[in-house]
């Protein structure tokens, strides 16, 4: 089967319009899935919980990157001589969509960026969670590490597929990955 510009392509489902008798593309099919399948309180999670991932993952790159010695000068960011942790960051995010949250518009509160950044504050803040618990900056020692990525790591991959459970038979289906009925 092909899409409409030639190219290999799954059937459109029956409750899937066709626009102009041209085909849906598979974005098409999926973005229609994801509407049709997810609430906007799902979709909300779904979209925090992949904004906690992806943040969490690229401060871990990030902070490596730093400490092999590439980017700013002493390791990171500073302000007035001290360090600046990266959970602040996370902490303003928080604030933000708590501002949102109880003066925003149901549009507002709705709006994927407030879950993009309630999931990636939230993932800064974990990400020095034992620095938190324990007042000591023990990012880079073993207690520092070892328990916040294992956590995360399954908080986080458990977390998406859990809060999009509704979506993802839907999305391999359109993806042409068998789906188990």
């Amino acid at each position: 089967m092909t899409d409409h510009r030639g190219l290999p392509g799954v059937a459109p489902d029956a409750d899937v319009p066709s626009e102009n008798g041209v085909r849906k593309t598979r974005w098409d099919r999926l973005r229609h899935e994801w509407h049709h399948r997810l609430d906007p309180s799902e979709q909300s999670a779904v979209i925090s919980w992949a904004a906690f991932t992806v943040t969490f993952g690229s401060v871990r790159v990030l902070t490596h990157w730093i400490r092999a010695g590439h980017g700013p000068a002493g390791g990171g960011i500073s302000l007035g001589g001290r360090h600046f942790h990266h959970y602040n960051i996370g902490i303003a995010l928080l604030g933000a969509v708590g501002a949102v949250a109880t003066r925003g518009s149901e549009k507002d509160r709705r709006h994927p960026a407030v879950a993009m950044a309630y999931g990636s504050g939230g993932a800064l803040i974990v990400d020095e969670l034992a620095l938190l618990l324990d007042l000591e900056d023990v990012y880079w020692a073993k207690e520092g590490r070892t328990s916040v990525d294992a956590a995360v790591a399954v908080i986080a991959a458990g977390a998406t597929f859990f809060a999009g459970l509704p979506f993802w038979p839907s999305a391999g289906k359109v993806l042409g990955a068998p789906v188990d009925r």
